[in-house]
């Protein structure tokens, strides 16, 4: 039998309750609200070809036949190769990270997923706070009329604005914005606590959910409602804005490499993909496994846009009343489809061990009940051993599957490291332990000392040789994926074999939009790592280029 697909995300949703108290409404859509029939998840079975190789734990369990009773369907993921989104949607399903919400467009993150993003969030916290941002929050409940103010802003996120119109079953007298975004809240209570050039600079971060009325979504990647977090920040001259919104971009890029494992390429959005209200928009893009841009977080210098639309002003040391100069950026949920999506394989997710639920999981094996009692103690002792260490470990004791369930249940999950404890191992005093990033007789080790330091040392070693091997492997296949061009015919070659194109830019915004109508592409940014030598020349124009830029299609 082939695969078994997940049916696409935009066929599988239910209406929303017509009784509600508040009714939301969308700009864009009203017909959105229309009745889907509910589809359940295909079952799903996991292969077992990559688990050919016999441990010495394999080999002390018993040939086991499975009471019909405690069977589930097995589950089945689409090859990455044959379907990248069927993959892709497969992962999710069975790794049990997300499903769909009721609503059209929305998700439910389920604990492991979310666990995911709570790693992120206890990076980045730190990092926040390092840096002097302090946690706060704003309502998720926004005036039109707030959003009205930057005429950019209001132009830009109109198409996907989600409205409340009617509150305690009566019609409001001015519709609300459910948050897409905060830069207006913000600059109206901004205006309230900003009087002088003492309070400032004043920098501020929430965690909240987002509503974007989307027609085309993607779990964690483009859904009506996510995740983010969205910094805000308010400074007495441009130069504290600019040296700000770097500073962001800088910390989102050392989070994707060293957490994540995703080489991104920082650099400067085109006017066209510039944030609307924003003066200048820094990016970090991601090329995901299909060679598709992801953006995974941008940084928004915001000038006086805002400030100005709201009238928040300061009183300088001179005695003179001057606007605000502002910032703000953000990374979301979407952080969550770019692991997926760079590091997974035909097996399912791969983890990089630092944003890992989960770091080691301990498969005991035993063929007698006399055995069982001795294993699960010693699995439990190696257990304790490591999370005194400080590395996230979990035993998978259940006795209701097989080794071999076990075995590919834990590496469609993603988890970097498995151990393998049977009786011969608890005589020996060792353990069998597995990579995941290194399938079959290669990733496995056998005899590994069940002594504490010795059995750390080396779990924190391969933890960190899978970090840095992961980290590689992605930086191989973007770089080998990256073409340098210099006309536009061998762009459109480029982009056509489902290649970025770097080359020289000078162009103006019509032909920006002339290559994403002719290509699918968009400027993905301005790399802030420049190639050295000038003389450059635009490859659509011929004239001279001071910058490249790389185009791309994307998510």
């Amino acid at each position: 039998m082939g695969p078994l697909r997940l049916h696409s995300l935009t066929s599988i949703f239910a209406t929303s309750s017509s009784s509600a108290a508040i009714s939301y409404r969308s700009v864009r859509s009203p017909s959105i609200f229309r009745r889907h029939h509910r589809l359940r998840l295909p079952p799903r079975r996991l292969t077992t070809a990559s688990f050919s190789a016999q441990s010495t734990a394999e080999k002390d369990a018993p040939k086991q036949t499975e009471d019909p009773k405690s069977r589930v369907q097995d589950r089945v993921i689409t090859p990455r190769s044959q379907d990248f989104n069927a993959w892709y949607l497969d992962v999710i399903a069975n790794a049990e990270l997300a499903d769909y919400g009721p609503v059209r467009g929305t998700m439910v993150i389920r604990p492991y997923g979310y666990a995911i993003w709570e790693a992120i969030q206890d990076y980045l916290n730190v990092k926040f706070k390092e840096t002097g941002h302090s946690n706060m929050y704003f309502p998720q409940f926004i005036p039109y009329s707030f959003i009205e103010k930057e005429a950019s802003h209001v132009e830009g996120f109109s198409p996907e604005l989600a409205l409340v119109t009617i509150g305690g079953g009566k019609e409001l007298e001015e519709k609300l914005v459910v948050r897409p975004t905060s830069e207006t809240i913000v600059n109206h209570m901004f205006t309230q606590w900003i009087h002088s050039y003492r309070d400032l600079p004043l920098m501020v971060n929430q965690w909240a959910n987002v509503t974007r009325w989307e027609m085309r979504t993607k779990p964690f990647v483009r859904t009506l409602e996510f995740l983010w977090q969205e910094g805000h920040t308010a400074h007495a001259t441009p130069e504290e804005a600019e040296k700000e919104a770097l500073q962001m971009i800088d910390v989102y890029t050392r989070f994707a490499y060293e957490e994540t494992a995703i080489p991104v390429i920082a650099g400067r959005k085109s006017k066209a993909e510039t944030f609307a209200g924003a003066s200048k928009t820094y990016t970090i893009e991601a090329m995901m496994g299909d060679r598709k841009a992801l953006q995974a977080g941008t940084s928004h210098n915001l000038g006086q846009n805002f400030s100005r639309a709201f009238g928040t002003q300061f009183t300088d040391e001179n005695g003179q009343r001057q606007h605000v100069w502002q910032t703000s950026w953000a990374v979301s949920t979407r952080f969550v489809g770019g692991i997926i999506m760079t590091h997974g394989d035909d097996a399912g997710l791969m983890l990089p061990p630092k944003i890992a639920p989960i770091q080691v999981v301990i498969v005991p094996i035993w063929k007698k009940d006399d055995e069982k009692t001795g294993v699960l103690n010693a699995a439990s002792s190696v257990r304790e051993v490591l999370k005194t260490a400080g590395i996230k470990v979990k035993i998978d004791d259940t006795d209701q599957r097989t080794p071999g369930w076990k075995f590919n249940f834990w590496e469609m999950k993603g988890v970097p490291l498995r151990i393998e404890i049977g009786p011969r191992d608890v005589s020996s005093g060792s353990v069998v332990i597995s990579r995941r990033d290194v399938p079959g007789k290669q990733g496995k080790v056998f005899g590994i000392s069940m002594e504490a330091s010795s059995l750390v040392a080396y779990v924190k070693e391969k933890l960190d040789e899978i970090q840095a091997s992961l980290l590689g492997r992605a930086t191989s296949f973007r770089d080998s994926n990256i073409v340098d061009v210099n006309s536009y015919n061998e762009l459109k070659v480029a982009i056509g074999e489902g290649k970025w194109a770097r080359g020289p830019w000078s162009a103006s915004d019509k032909d920006e939009l002339r290559v994403k109508e002719e290509t699918g592409a968009t400027i993905r940014c301005f790399p802030f790592e420049q190639p050295d030598g000038r003389n450059k020349t635009c490859l659509m124009t011929g004239n001279p280029a001071e910058e490249v830029a790389i185009f791309a299609k994307s998510y």
